[in-house]
This record gives structure tokens, C-alpha cells and sequence, in this order.
């Protein structure tokens, strides 16, 4: 064993030599260099030596002994993490956990999502795009976490150029002050189903309770709001959720005030309710109101059956939906399903020119694992303004790679 190996674990174990008997060795006599480290891992049951009464100290030594001798030093609490780092695997043959290396090794944590898209549309043709994200989330204490998200598009349908810019459009922490749960920085505001808001915000969300939640949301648009419809990025926008169990029926109630140009409000509520085994139904109605409405219509629902659901994990799950829209502008600040269509509901959006006053049709769906973390989806659209002579079909679908 090496001077420097011997040492180390000696200091280790934080005792001191004169604390125990003379040294059982005959090879290690007093005055030797290891005399006092040997006498320390020896009294304290970390060495053995040979039978013939010999350390050895000359002799070579096999991986797996070495990783006997710091298995024991561990079982003592000595800080030996260099050591069970470099002789890890022996230690795991061996049947040794080192816990704490292993959690500092999940300190921090990199997964990923690669969504490959094509989508055609009668109005505005095909398009398609690459997305890859990647998601970083780091361990700051027991209460405390980090998480950032990196994203790229390449928009190669038609034009077949690439975009070389990366954005981190989530930094936010995670945690808990007494029993309220904190989420505080930039990061998605989805609140349920996403068919009123689902976009990055600068802000902070506050949820309280178990069987029956409160969430409270406070954030404005981040750099970019060219996704809000009405919003800029100054403008604030307050929400207040409560979620709760009834028997089997999950049902949730909302507010949300935006404080943009038009004042704009909305109420929400919403159920999601088991029909038999598989077969779910979802149901939301949203109020909306604004200080200038125009006179436009202000009653706006989404119902939806949903048949099983392709899992990641699981090879050959899938499943199937459909879903029915009629929501005027003024109940909606983001809806989800502008990634779909291109941009065509915010297009029908309402404006001070043209009220087309929202959009109203359905939607289809089916999506099913190719293999693990692949989910293939496809989605088809027919949808139309409320207002004025706008209307469009679009076909959708997409490849998603998780890792």
C-alpha cells in the first residue's frame, strides 16, 4: 500500500494512535513511517494483516482488497469519498451503496426532448420544424432545487434553414417556506388543459393544500410576447386556482385578470370525469370580459373524450381523442393549440380592424409508443373564425424523443 493511501486513510478515521495497544504487526516496528497510521486502521478493525502476524505493507495489492479495506473505513464514517469513487465498481460487486456519492452525483441532472413536426394546412401550407430542448435541474439543498430549459427550432419545411439560436426560456427555483410550495423565475404557466393560458412567464407561483389545492400565479410575458394576443410585456397577469375531488370527478375553478390594454378577465371552470375504464371526459366553460368588448361574445367551451394514452415507458400503449372548441377572443390570453395550427387562432383573433372574434371546430387526435421514450402523434384540425369568412383544415403530426 502506498505511503499516501495509508495516510490518508488513517486521517481519516480521525483517532489517534496513542489511544490503542502496541502495534500487532512484527513488520511495522516502532519508528517505522506507518508505525502510527497502521496502529490506527488496525485497532480499528480497517486492515487485518496475514495470518503469520505481517502486514504486507510490501506486498501488491488487488483492486478488490483495497476496496474491502475502504468498505470498512466507510462503515466507520470515515470521509474517504475519493477512494470510494475511484474503487466504485469493485464496491458494487462487493454489495457496498455509496450513498453519498451517490447523491452528490444526482446533484444535478440533464435530460432532454428532441419533437421532430410536419403539419400541412389549406391555409397556410406545409411547414414543419426540428425542437430540441434540453432540461437542467440541480439539487440546491433537501428543499431546494433549480431547473433551467434550453430550446432550439429549426424550421426546415420550405426553406430548409436552420436557426443557431438557443434560448433558456425556464430559470426558476423550487421549494418550500412552511407548507406553501414556491416556484419562483421564468417558467410555464399552464394551469390545467392550457386552453386559456400556456406560456412562459416571469414570475412566481405559490400552491397550498393536498386533497384540495390552492395556486396562486403573478407574472408578466417574458422577453418575448409575441405569443400573448393581448399582452405586452409589462402587462401583469394574477391568477387564482383551486382544484379538488369530487368522488371521481376531478373539478377545478379559476380567475384570471390581465392587466393589458382591455382589462382583460376570465372565469373558468372545469371537470374531467371517468366514463367507464379508459374513457375519460373533459369539460371547461370560460366567462371572459374586458373593460372594451366590443360587444363580442363573451361564453366560450371545450368538451373532449379521451380513450387510453400513449405512455413513454411503455412500448405499444396508445390512444385516441377528440376534442370540440368554441372560444371567443375574449376567453383566452395563450391557447395551447396555436403551436398546432401555426398561428391561425391567433390570427383569428380579434383586433381593432377585423373581429373574427376567436375560433370554434374540433379536433382529433391519436398517438401510440414506437419504442421506448419515441411517441409518434398525429392530429387533424377543422376549425374556423367565429366572426367573418376564415376557416382552415390542418393535419399535423410529430415524433417525439425523449432521453
Amino acid at each position: 500500500m502506498k505511503k499516501s493511501l495509508v495516510l490518508a486513510m488513517a486521517m481519516a478515521l480521525g483517532v489517534t494512535a496513542s489511544a490503542y495497544a502496541a502495534n500487532p504487526f512484527s513488520d511495522v516496528p516502532a519508528g517505522h513511517w506507518a508505525y502510527d497510521a497502521v496502529n490506527k486502521l488496525a485497532a480499528e478493525g480497517v486492515v487485518d494483516g496475514y495470518p503469520d502476524g505481517t502486514y504486507g505493507g510490501d506486498k501488491l495489492m488487488t483492486r478488490y482488497e483495497m476496496a474491502q479495506i475502504v468498505a470498512k473505513a466507510m462503515a466507520k464514517g470515515a470521509n474517504v469519498d475519493k477512494l470510494a469513487a475511484e474503487f466504485a465498481d469493485e464496491l458494487d460487486s462487493l454489495g457496498v451503496r455509496v450513498a453519498n456519492l451517490e447523491k452528490k452525483a444526482d446533484n444535478v441532472k440533464i435530460t432532454g426532448q428532441i419533437r421532430a413536426s410536419y403539419g400541412d394546412s389549406d391555409e397556410k401550407g406545409n411547414y414543419g420544424k426540428l425542437r430540441t430542448r434540453l432540461f437542467v435541474k440541480g439539487q440546491i439543498n433537501e428543499d431546494w432545487s433549480y431547473t433551467g430549459r434550453f430550446q432550439n427550432e429549426q424550421d426546415w419545411a420550405n426553406t430548409n434553414k436552420g436557426d443557431d439560436e438557443v434560448d433558456l426560456n425556464w430559470a426558476y427555483v423550487s421549494g418550500r417556506v412552511g407548507g406553501v410550495k414556491v416556484d419562483a423565475g421564468r417558467q410555464n404557466f399552464k394551469p390545467h388543459t392550457g386552453q386559456i393560458l400556456d406560456a412562459e412567464m416571469d414570475g412566481i407561483k405559490v400552491a397550498y393544500g393536498d386533497k384540495v389545492k390552492v395556486t396562486g400565479y403573478v407574472g408578466k410575458a417574458d422577453s418575448d410576447p409575441s405569443d400573448f394576443y393581448m399582452m405586452d410585456s409589462n402587462d401583469r397577469l394574477y391568477i387564482v386556482d383551486v382544484t379538488g375531488k369530487l368522488g371521481v370527478v376531478d373539478a377545478y375553478a379559476s380567475y384570471y385578470y390581465a392587466d393589458n390594454e382591455i382589462k382583460q378577465e376570465i372565469w373558468n371552470v372545469g371537470v374531467a370525469v371517468p366514463v367507464v375504464k379508459d374513457l375519460k371526459l373533459v369539460a371547461e366553460y370560460m366567462n371572459g370580459s374586458a373593460d372594451e368588448d366590443d360587444g363580442l361574445d363573451n361564453n366560450g367551451y371545450v368538451a373532449g373524450l379521451a380513450y387510453k394514452g400513449a405512455k413513454a415507458s411503455k412500448v405499444g400503449s396508445w390512444g385516441i381523442y377528440a376534442n370540440y372548441y368554441d372560444m371567443p377572443a375574449l376567453t383566452y390570453l395563450d391557447n395551447t393549440n396555436n403551436t398546432y395550427t401555426n398561428g391561425l387562432i391567433k390570427d383569428w383573433h380579434w383586433t381593432n380592424d377585423v373581429a373574427y372574434d376567436g375560433f370554434e371546430g374540433f379536433e382529433v387526435g391519436a398517438n401510440v409508443t414506437l419504442a421506448k421514450n419515441i411517441v409518434a402523434a398525429v392530429k387533424y384540425y377543422d376549425l374556423e373564425s367565429r366572426e367573418g369568412n376564415e376557416d382552415d383544415q390542418a393535419i399535423w403530426s410529430e415524433v417525439v424523443f425523449t432521453f
